[in-house]
């Protein structure tokens, strides 16, 4: 076997076959005219708009160009898609994204992959140092990635260090604006912060486009709607000397208050009296010293759920941003329905907060003993409160972490539709500490879980997921969460649609309640 392996790689004269050979790469002939960039380039140092045959320029919202038939062949475009198409590709998922993508190509061997590569990193590279009027390094990021139904990359500004040029290189079948899949370039206000949708770039065969990464250079890979096409792009950074950043915008937080005087009265109207009984409670605050998560089935009453249920769907909803950090629809707390309001109330109220206490063990009253009044025992949640925590283990919040302070909490009215997400962000992570997470939902039955909508948790700047709260039909949902612990919704998708939606031009949709309580 061994020498007929030898033989294989011979021909017949004996010679070794050599590997297939890097193919050349051919660019637009565009790039070779020595006055159209010229007039590229003094475009774009002026930010102006300008049209040279087949390659744009536009600097609204940020500078960006757009070159079509970038590779000259239509053969090699063809060769190189099927190259790619060949490669191994790995499933990538977080609260950013879904979609699928290739190692690193900078080592491969495939002829027009390399050929490709080689023209990028050389006198693509080239022409842009000229026409930017900056050094870029002669590395370049590249990957190739797949989007295919319903796969997204959500509204995020590119920065790193080093980065200061993107690049996409569609490799794509026939396509329309009605397949998704389009790069969108946001507008961003006086804070820098993306605002709304300016320009949208439906992907076409053989169209390079690139642009500044910048402080506002907010864009987004919209969701694949198609469910037979695939959006085979190439895609990276070239990188240079690190552009001066302004401070980060740091977005006020949501007001918190302490508990409204409310008697138990209100905790006989609206909860299920299955959790009002003592004895009940106790067993709910063993299980959740072991986990720090519980979520309570059928929480309130079927008549007082059911009402809020159908109140809700006839709210005025307001889109809540900025779309870096959020997308998803908020109701006014001023101008809530009588038994919406009541369920907001109830969960605001004084006797909710001991109740919540009784629930946890958490000193969310001030009936409740302070850390360091109870029996130092093994177990005793008052001197070793579990979290849901980063690092794997139990985390402990003793009173020599923080002096005590009147409870407090904040919450929302929120509507998830298709195009809903939360993202973790910078701001987030510097402001974490610890937390009493509460979601109530409604109007979920039947919601998959694959339509997204569920909370992750997750452990700071890593990918591990701690745990996934999937939305149910009144089942109140808690979580306790240490200072290194953040959560974010699953962007919800086009699956989310119903047969009847469908036809209806409608979406599904559901509603929550969502508080936070601070000890």
């Amino acid at each position: 076997m061994a020498s007929k392996r030898s033989q294989d790689k011979c021909d017949k004269s004996g010679k070794k076959r050599q590997k297939k050979s890097e193919q050349r790469a051919e660019l637009t002939s565009v790039l070779q005219d020595e006055q159209l960039k010229r007039e590229v380039k003094e475009a774009w140092s002026l930010k102006s708009r300008c049209m040279l045959g087949d390659l744009e320029l536009d600097c609204h919202p940020f500078p960006h160009c757009i070159i079509k038939n970038f590779l000259s062949s239509e053969t090699f475009v063809e060769n190189l898609q099927r190259e790619l198409l060949d490669l191994n590709f790995h499933e990538k998922s977080n609260d950013l994204y879904k979609f699928k993508q290739s190692d690193d190509l900078k080592k491969r061997k495939e002829p027009h992959i390399a050929g490709l590569r080689a023209a990028v990193f050389q006198p693509f590279r080239s022409w842009l140092c000229e026409v930017l009027g900056l050094e870029l390094e002669p590395t370049v990021d590249i990957s190739c990635a797949k989007y295919e139904y319903t796969d997204v990359l959500l509204c995020h500004d590119d920065e790193l260090e080093g980065r200061r040029v993107a690049f996409i290189l569609y490799l794509v079948p026939p396509w329309e604006s009605s397949d998704g899949g389009s790069l969108d370039l946001y507008a961003t206000d006086d804070n820098l912060q993306p605002t709304n949708i300016v320009k949208s770039l439906v992907p076409s065969l053989n169209t390079l486009v690139l642009f500044e990464v910048s402080p506002v250079s907010f864009h987004q890979v919209s969701e694949v709607l198609s469910r037979d096409k695939c959006r085979l792009s190439l895609s990276g950074w070239f990188h240079g000397p690190t552009l001066e950043r302004p401070t980060r915008y740091i977005e006020p937080q949501i007001q918190r208050n302490p508990h409204l005087p409310r008697d138990e009265t209100l905790l006989l109207e609206w909860i299920n009296p299955i959790y009002l009984d003592i004895a009940y409670q106790e067993k709910i605050q063993e299980e959740f010293e072991d986990s720090s998560e519980i979520q309570l089935k059928d929480f309130l009453k079927e008549e007082k759920f059911r009402e809020v249920a159908e109140a809700l769907s006839q709210i005025q909803w307001t889109r809540r941003g900025p779309p870096n950090k959020r997308c998803y629809e908020v109701a006014s707390v001023h101008s809530l329905p009588q038994c919406v309001s009541g369920c907001w109330e109830l969960l605001h109220s004084e006797a909710f907060f001991l109740l919540l206490s009784n629930f946890t063990g958490l000193r969310l009253h001030f009936l409740c003993p302070a850390d360091d009044d109870e029996e130092e025992t093994e177990g005793n949640i008052g001197d070793k409160k579990a979290t849901v925590s980063a690092n794997g283990s139990e985390s402990s919040n003793t009173s020599q972490e923080k002096e005590l302070s009147t409870p407090v909490c904040c919450g929302e009215v929120r509507q998830w539709s298709h195009g809903s997400y939360t993202l973790l962000h910078d701001g987030e992570a510097a402001r974490a500490e610890y937390a009493l997470d509460l979601v109530l939902p409604f109007g979920c039955k039947d919601w998959q879980s694959e339509f997204g909508g569920f909370t992750c948790y997750v452990a700071n700047e890593e990918d591990e997921e701690l745990l996934t709260v999937y939305p149910e039909d009144n089942s109140l949902a808690l979580v306790y969460r240490d200072k290194e612990t953040l959560r974010f919704v699953k962007h919800v998708n086009h699956k989310s649609f119903s047969d009847f939606a469908e036809q209806s031009k409608g979406c599904r949709a559901f509603f929550d309640f969502s508080f936070v309580y601070y000890e």
